[in-house]
């Protein structure tokens, strides 16, 4: 099984083209920053990871992602080596992005409204829908129950 799950700050603005030929694809290309849990003395505080992510999540990531976001993304790991021009190899790894969302609220990040924050309501799942944002009176990210729904719950 090759799946990750990574949670961490853009580093740049993300970089995003459109394929041509019969069949126009949209490729987002950016990279996030993953704090490490334990630091030793003398290493990186952060993991820097190479992301790309295809179609209408290329879209999205292009429409509200910027330098700074904090993300959670899902996807698999891929080799991206190569030769270089003296004729070494160059290993590395690049992460082939399946799902991506908002980590905090836009209004914890940049300081806007306190709506949830979840740019126009998508989170960018490859799902074929547009999640509606939990909108709560609070502007925490959660949805207000109504009263009298505990009966309707199958959990109490």
């Amino acid at each position: 099984m090759n799946k990750v799950i990574l949670m961490g700050r853009l580093t740049r603005d993300p970089e995003v083209r459109y394929s041509q030929g019969a069949s126009q694809t949209t490729v987002g290309r950016f990279s996030i920053a993953v704090d490490r849990r334990f630091k030793r003395e003398g290493e990186p505080d952060a993991d820097f990871f190479n992301c790309t992510v295809f179609g209408k999540q290329a879209e999205f990531v292009e429409r509200y992602l910027h330098k700074g976001t904090k993300v959670v993304l899902s996807g698999r790991i891929q080799n991206d080596n190569y030769t270089n021009r003296e004729g070494q190899m160059v290993y590395s790894v690049r992460v082939m992005v399946e799902d991506i969302e908002f980590a905090e609220s836009k209004n914890a990040s940049s300081g806007g409204n306190a709506d949830g924050g979840f740019g126009g309501g998508y989170t960018g799942n490859n799902n074929g829908y547009n999640k509606p944002a939990a909108s709560g009176g609070a502007g925490d990210g959660f949805m207000n129950i109504p009263d009298g729904i505990d009966e309707e719950l199958p959990f109490n």
